[in-house]
């Protein structure tokens, strides 16, 4: 909550500094005309950035009233989806495409008679960068529905994890080893993809690691652990509980066990998961 209004305070501040900035141009172009006409140069800088203050200020008040649509209208319900973030990145693209424009008229270069002067480039451009323009409006398509938000649990061809971040390239998802993958946006529409949080799972992990020698007797543990869970009331599903080696290191070993609760309750994940690690402790305090 602190870092969003962090970041509200910072987005407004850039927008009074345009629109001071804006007023002080306004006002340079209604008591200087003289000096901008005597000065050629100058005049196309400033008609620039005037080009890039106007139409930033106009989306930054696009984007804040689109926003304010969006949450006054979802205000009384849970939402899914990426809204905010799709408008924020899209801003960002207009922005960055006035600037190119802006920078243009600053040089003295007239836009629309380069964009067609530059009409086969920009086709080879197309062809060469296709990949990554697809991919950019698979992310725009992303970012505007409701199949898949940041935090959700996704499995996506081969790649399983969390979703931490959407760009316009990929999904940064954080895997069961907490290692970053990048998978590019377009798999979604190309692989096969399961959602695992469109609804609240029951399955939940308990992760623990050992030292090397406690390791050798792992199989006690599992007995311990199947023997303390084997009739639980609040798991179900239980014939498949054995532990999963994850990761062997020089002197420990990572191991994992997946459950299936009655409920997708947090609450009831997290007193299982005390339940199965008190075990742990018990069975590494035996074996020191």
């Amino acid at each position: 909550m602190g870092e969003d209004k962090a970041i509200n305070s910072k987005i407004s501040l850039q927008f009074v500094f345009k629109i001071v900035a804006w007023l002080f141009l306004y006002v340079s172009f209604w008591y200087f005309s003289d000096f901008y006409k005597a000065n050629p140069r100058i005049d196309h800088v400033t008609d620039a950035i005037n080009l890039f203050l106007t139409l930033s200020i106009i989306f930054s008040i696009g984007r804040f009233i689109l926003i304010a649509l969006y949450r006054s209208r979802h205000a009384n319900r849970a939402v899914r989806g990426n809204f905010v973030l799709g408008i924020n990145r899209l801003t960002a693209v207009l922005n960055t495409s006035v600037a190119i424009i802006a920078i243009m008229v600053a040089l003295g270069i007239n836009p629309k008679e380069f964009v067609t002067s530059m009409t086969i480039v920009a086709m080879a451009i197309a062809v060469t960068f296709r990949e990554y323009i697809t991919n950019m409006l698979s992310g725009l398509f992303i970012m505007f529905s409701d199949s898949l938000s940041v935090g959700d649990r996704v499995k996506i061809g081969e790649y399983k994890g969390r979703i931490v971040d959407i760009t316009f390239s990929s999904l940064i998802i954080q895997d069961e080893e907490e290692d970053m993958v990048m998978v590019p946006n377009n798999y979604v529409y190309t692989m096969p993809m399961v959602n695992l949080s469109a609804h609240r799972s029951t399955l939940f992990t308990v992760k623990f690691e050992l030292p090397l020698q406690t390791a050798v007797e792992v199989v006690e543990l599992e007995e311990r652990i199947r023997g303390t869970l084997v009739n639980h009331p609040q798991l179900e599903g239980d014939d498949d509980m054995g532990l999963k080696v994850i990761e062997i290191g020089k002197d420990f070993v990572k191991y994992k066990i997946e459950l299936h609760a009655t409920s997708s309750s947090n609450r009831l994940h997290r007193q299982l998961e005390n339940e199965i690690l008190r075990e742990v402790l018990k069975f590494k305090r035996e074996n020191d």
